[in-house]
């Protein structure tokens, strides 16, 4: 089973990451608590030195104990931080690049990892290394339309659109066929229900 088949999984139900950058601890479970009352699997704490480290330790204690919660460290782009953010229990990485050492070093430690892309030659190197789940960044510089355009060459590339996504253009972003959306700063519950599928017996959470 590839290793990013834990995006597939976890974007099943609601095609959302929420990513919690520069908060205290306290803030950061806070926050987490509230992305999973909305449904969120997925919560990325961005990775900027030691500093991060407490949150992002918080955030991973708070997963252990919260059912369908997962929490990866973002920001990644060497192997020292991998080694860091592994050893703190991140359940997967995220980068806002594509480097083969640091991706491929990244699952070969059991953590899936989701490349960040801008570029044809950067989707098609992705892909190439196994990489299908690759995040669209910065999604609004890049636009719903780049998702459109990249997806007719390569249509085996499942997109998660981050940077400067909100409640306004998200839909916008998964009509054009990203697979999932990041919400930075930019989350809030109303961000989250403009792209949550309505609730029914069988899949509340």
């Amino acid at each position: 089973m590839p290793a990013d088949d834990l995006f597939a999984r976890r974007f099943t139900a609601l095609p959302v990451m929420v990513i919690l950058r520069g908060h205290d601890p306290a803030t950061t479970v806070r926050l987490c608590r509230d992305a999973r009352a909305l449904g969120v699997e997925l919560i990325e704490v961005p990775w900027h030195g030691e500093e991060s480290a407490p949150s992002l330790a918080a955030a991973v204690e708070w997963a252990r104990e919260e059912p369908g919660a997962c929490v990866g460290a973002g920001t990644v782009t060497t192997l020292d931080a991998l080694d860091v953010v592994r050893g703190l229990g991140a359940g997967f990485t995220v980068a806002p690049g594509f480097d083969a050492r640091v991706a491929q070093a990244s699952v070969g430690h059991g953590l899936p990892h989701l490349p960040g892309v801008a570029t044809g030659t950067e989707v098609g190197a992705a892909l190439a290394a196994g990489f299908r789940w690759q995040k669209a960044f910065p999604a609004s510089v890049l636009t719903p339309a780049w998702i459109t355009a990249l997806r007719a060459p390569f249509p085996g590339v499942r997109f998660v659109a981050t940077g400067g996504v909100d409640a306004g253009n998200a839909a916008a972003f998964l009509g054009a066929g990203a697979r999932a959306v990041s919400f930075g700063s930019s989350f809030t519950p109303e961000a989250v229900l403009a792209v949550r599928p309505p609730r029914t017996a069988d899949n509340e959470v």
